[in-house]
């Protein structure tokens, strides 16, 4: 049990970014990241996946959270547009070149993992969905998956090159 609980308990600097399994020297400032919270980590966590796919995954997820392109959950509170005319109208979204870069390499990241295996890797690792649920949005028998998101995984890790 304290295996399995060292595996879903992680503790980093919170400058360090994507987790890796190696343990450094405690920093002043360091967060406990629970593993299991999200359904890569569960999977992880469990063996069901190598270090290689999980950091790729996180990867991934890490890109697409920089790249802001989940859904807005609640108000914006921006000030309006300011418009010549009538229709008002905002131009494009000002994104910042950190934003464009995540979002080009999150749409590279995809195209790599290729087109039966982007869907499943987009709904686990990004929207957070469970493998059972992914599974049943897809129309896939259960356990198919699983083996698919590996595929997934490791033509993303090749793409970011991670060893």
């Amino acid at each position: 049990m304290a295996q399995m609980e060292q595996r879903l308990l992680s503790e980093r600097s919170i400058d360090q970014g994507i987790a890796s399994g190696a343990r450094q020297a405690r920093s002043a400032r360091s967060v406990t990241i629970n593993l299991a919270e999200s359904p890569l980590g569960w999977l992880f966590a469990r063996g069901m996946l190598t270090q290689r796919q999980f950091d790729a995954g996180e990867r991934v997820r890490a890109d697409w959270e920089r790249a802001q392109l989940s859904p807005r959950v609640t108000m914006t509170w921006d000030a309006s547009p300011v418009a010549n005319g009538r229709g008002g109208g905002a131009g494009a979204p000002d994104l910042s070149g950190a934003q464009i870069d995540a979002k080009r390499r999150f749409q590279a990241a995809v195209e790599a993992a290729g087109p039966g295996l982007a869907d499943i890797l987009w709904r686990v690792v990004c929207a957070g969905e469970g493998m059972r649920d992914a599974e049943t949005a897809l129309g896939w028998p259960a356990r198919a998956g699983k083996l698919v998101l590996t595929l997934a995984l490791d033509r993303v890790a090749a793409y970011y090159r991670i060893r």
